[in-house]
């Protein structure tokens, strides 16, 4: 099973993510930023599932629609460490990244 790392930027994503929701008085919130968590949690069993990205980099889309996000992220096979690097939501241009 592989260890999720999540960089400390990801902290900074999920607050703008919530603030974001707040101000556009989305119900349930919480809820929103669990599902978020638990979609990044498959990757210990699933380090590869995302689709590849440049820079040696893998995108995981997590929900859909006005619900969906994409992590990103990169899995060093021989540590079987997921370092997750950024988190947005799938209507936002771009990422941020390190």
């Amino acid at each position: 099973m592989a260890r999720v790392e999540p960089a400390p930027e990801v902290g900074a994503d999920l607050e703008r993510i919530l603030e974001h929701l707040s101000r556009h008085e989305v119900a349930d919130t919480p809820a929103r930023i669990r599902e978020i968590i638990e979609g990044i949690s498959v990757l210990e069993h699933h380090p590869l599932m995302g689709r590849p990205a440049p820079e040696d980099l893998r995108e995981l889309i997590i929900g859909r629609d006005d619900r969906g996000y994409v992590a990103l992220y990169r899995y060093v096979a021989d540590l079987d460490i997921v370092f997750v690097l950024a988190i947005r939501g799938q209507r936002e241009a771009g990422y941020k990244h390190p």
